[in-house]
């Protein structure tokens, strides 16, 4: 599974892990993604989205509808 928000465009974003002495190496930061399954009434089917812990409270506020076509506008596959 991809590393990456359907609704926020969330992605990993890279930086340095520092040691007490003050090496430092690469590191990675991930977004919470989680897939999560919603009912789509308009269509009238499920669709599984790939969505941040942020965005899941999005959809809870705007709802799934809204959702939807935020990530189609996005050029998004749904």
């Amino acid at each position: 599974m991809s590393a990456h928000c359907q609704l926020t465009g969330a992605k990993p974003v890279f930086g340095n892990t520092i040691s007490h002495s003050h090496r430092r190496t690469s590191r990675r930061f991930d977004p919470n993604i989680q897939r999560k399954r919603y009912w789509l009434p308009s269509e009238g089917r499920h669709v599984r989205l790939t969505l941040s812990a942020r965005a899941i409270k999005t959809v809870d506020a705007i709802g799934v509808e809204a959702a939807v076509a935020r990530i189609r506008a996005r050029g998004g596959k749904v």
